[in-house]
């Protein structure tokens, strides 16, 4: 049983292991997400946590807990990004060797991290299940003793330590929403927090391309994917673990889910509004808690951003949707009379509408137009959906018949 494998001991002991390691990372208000949520929201910034997540937490309490001699020949993961980065970290302080099996689809910021840190990185397979299919053949062959990403007692209690420091952070903590993919998080804080504030609502989140646990808890058992497909790779697991998946049926309140496109525009809001750069994992807990949840409303509620590792054209992608998603950004395409002053129309009154041409481009070549006539793109900055429509209903007033695309 899982209360036979973590204790509050074990959680204290990783605090111990961890001090001078790691930071104390912020709990900050934030009065737009509070009001967007209709509770008193607190971001855990573990985005700002060494190695850039939460993850070193965990692996650095495995690694400094492992008996004399059992990392003589080395020790292996498997991981996405973040577990990866907090292996090697945790590995070459302690003077060990570290190989990490990563997807082959794993962004190239969190491969060149991991690296950095001083790890060796096999890239192998379309997911963490492969990846860590590949590592346990290569612990058989290697005799490397295996950092399990997050079905391990050590494991779940360095992520515990999270959930001490909330505690220490918010007197009147009233819930905890959390991030989930293999349940490391989610079972370390639950527990922790249900075992010293049994009151405190535990929620995890899970992206709904990847909804492992949320299928094992409210279905039993443990839930087998066939695949999964989400902007949130940090939390993409096919299978949740036996353990994790213990704990979390005992201390989680519930499972929420949200999609990619509640995941991307939370992305963009942290770093519009609140200066803070979340990778897709790192802002699932807080895509549900602005949907406005009935059970926290009023509440005082920590939700953790637990990640930032982001690679930077993702981050473009997603900054690009959102605008537009949002009526910041209009892109349309026109065909004028090909003669002189049409396109000077067309300028005129953008201006006058105060829209911020950002490309223009007029084609009289294609031959799609006909002849004495001309093509016109352009990618327009607007200042919300209101002023977008403004410029298209002007547009069409004169005649000018804009094709929105």
């Amino acid at each position: 049983m899982a209360e036979d494998l973590i204790t509050l001991d074990m959680v204290y002991t990783a605090r111990r292991r961890l001090q001078g390691i790691i930071y104390t990372t912020p709990l900050d208000y934030s009065a737009l997400f509070s009001r967007l949520a209709g509770a008193n929201v607190y971001l855990k910034l573990e985005n700002m946590q060494k190695t850039g997540s939460f993850k070193i937490r965990g692996a650095f309490n495995k690694i400094a807990g492992l008996p004399r001699g059992a990392g003589e020949l080395g020790v292996i993961a498997a991981s996405a990004g973040n577990h990866a980065q907090g292996v090697s970290y945790a590995a070459t302080r302690a003077g060990i060797k570290s190989l990490i099996v990563m997807p082959e689809g794993a962004p190239l910021s969190k491969i060149a991290a991991t690296e950095g840190y001083g790890a060796k990185v096999v890239l192998y397979g379309q997911g963490y299940d492969n990846a860590y299919s590949r590592a346990l053949e290569i612990q058989a062959e290697t005799g490397a003793a295996l950092v399990h990403g997050f079905d391990d007692p050590e494991i779940i209690a360095g992520q515990g330590t999270v959930a001490l420091e909330i505690i220490d952070q918010l007197e009147g903590l009233e819930a905890v929403v959390v991030p989930a993919g293999g349940g490391g998080l989610l079972a370390g804080v639950a527990f922790t927090m249900k075992s010293l504030k049994p009151s405190v609502k535990v929620i995890g989140v899970q992206a709904r391309g990847a909804p492992a646990i949320y299928l094992a808890k409210k279905n039993g058992g443990t839930a087998d994917l066939p695949a999964t497909a989400t902007i949130a790779d940090g939390i993409s697991v096919r299978v949740p673990g036996r353990l994790t998946m213990e704990i979390i049926n005992k201390y989680v309140d519930d499972i929420l889910l949200v999609d990619d496109e509640q995941i991307s525009m939370t992305m963009l809001m942290l770093l519009e509004r609140s200066k803070v750069m979340a990778e897709g994992a790192g802002a699932t807990g807080l895509a549900a808690v602005i949907k406005g949840l009935p059970e926290l409303i009023g509440l005082n509620v920590a939700t953790l951003i637990s990640g930032g590792n982001i690679d930077v054209n993702v981050l473009s992608n997603i900054i690009e949707r959102g605008l537009v998603k949002s009526g910041r950004r209009l892109k349309i395409r026109m065909v004028l009379p090909d003669r002189p002053g049409s396109l000077i129309k067309v300028l005129s009154l953008l201006a006058e509408h105060r829209a911020n041409i950002i490309y223009i481009n007029h084609d009289r070549t294609r031959p799609q137009v006909p002849l004495k006539q001309a093509e016109v793109e352009m990618d327009l900055e607007t200042e919300n959906r209101g002023h977008l429509e403004r410029i298209v209903n002007a547009l069409t007033v004169a005649d000018l018949n804009p094709e929105i695309l």
